[in-house]
């Protein structure tokens, strides 16, 4: 048992590696599609994504949930809600990345987690602990400071770390899988986006068509693109502790920078530097104290099973001592 709950963990933390290496890989990739605009890109994104998920569903079988959500209208309000909010997040992260803003790109993720315990506070009523205070507070200090850097708000960035934080409450509220999710939030955006690409066509400004069939599979392989990554998170999230995951979810900020300015030669002026410096300060803190409480509550369980197991025996031995009286 202990080999196979090894061998399960490290299944679990291969893929978790690709999840995150491969999101944190994907600016090297939305350049490919040039000619294409960000607009088609996206729209190329959402109907190829839900051929890719849609086949793989009826690989696996695994329709059941489909009718049960049909007949649930607040979580198809929230699945449409969740839907609108990542089509926001995945067309500015297009338009950044080839517009040359990786970096401001990669900032939207590492602020990300940031933002989502500020509207826990804020909508949720959360409370926090003082080191996540200081932390979001360190944090509030990067967005001055990388104001004054750009001289405007990094704007990129917020959006970004502001959808995905509000789609990641919206689909915790939804409790549909991965692989599910992403089927059910692309079926809506299929036919907006399908009459978009459409309209583009008849226009005359489409690609897909116009620039080989070399440029016509890359347009279609942002459904591979965007499913195989989420494959491996659900296979990953199932195997290995949510700290682990945790710690993994930097690694795909950490590769978008890196290319933002080995690569793409971005410019990083050292009001920037310090920017990043106190968000990563910020993302220490948060990890200390997210470590510290997890440590803290395996030495709980520990003693609460320790204490359990001192005190069943001494039970089963008094009751075996009153049964023979």
């Amino acid at each position: 048992m202990a080999g196979t709950s090894k061998g399960e963990h490290r299944i679990g933390l291969v893929n978790g590696l690709a999840a995150y290496g491969m999101w944190g890989l994907v600016p090297l990739f939305w350049p490919l599609l040039k000619p294409a605009g960000a607009m088609e890109i996206l729209a190329h994104r959402m109907v190829w994504s839900l051929v890719f998920v849609a086949a793989a569903l009826v690989f696996v079988r695994r329709w059941a949930w489909a009718g049960e959500l049909l007949r649930q209208p607040r979580r198809l309000a929230l699945i449409t809600l969740a839907a609108a909010v990542i089509t926001v997040n995945w067309g500015v992260y297009i338009w950044a990345v080839n517009a040359g803003h990786v970096v401001e790109a990669s900032l939207g993720y590492f602020i990300n987690p940031l933002v989502t315990i500020a509207m826990g506070v804020l909508l949720l009523k959360e409370r926090l602990r003082p080191v996540q205070w200081a932390a979001v507070g360190v944090g509030f200090a990067a967005v001055v400071v990388l104001t004054v850097g750009y001289g405007r708000p990094p704007w990129i960035s917020l959006c970004l770390a502001f959808s995905f934080a509000t789609y990641g409450l919206v689909k915790k509220k939804v409790g549909l899988g991965g692989v599910e999710s992403l089927a059910a939030e692309t079926a809506v955006q299929f036919l907006p986006a399908l009459a978009y690409l459409i309209w583009l066509s008849v226009h005359g400004g489409a690609t897909f068509a116009t620039d080989g069939p070399g440029h016509a599979a890359l347009l279609a392989s942002t459904g591979v693109v965007t499913a195989l990554p989420l494959v491996c998170f659900g296979a990953a999230a199932i195997r290995v502790p949510l700290s682990t995951l945790g710690l993994l979810q930097y690694l795909a900020p950490v590769f978008q920078f890196l290319l933002g300015i080995l690569y793409f030669h971005e410019a990083m002026p050292p009001e920037r530097w310090a920017g990043f410096a106190l968000v990563w300060l910020a993302l220490i803190l948060l990890t200390w104290n997210a470590m510290h409480s997890a440590r803290r509550a395996r030495v709980v369980a520990r003693s609460a099973a320790a204490e359990r197991a001192r005190v069943e025996p001494t039970a089963a031995a008094a009751e075996a001592a009153t049964a023979e009286s």
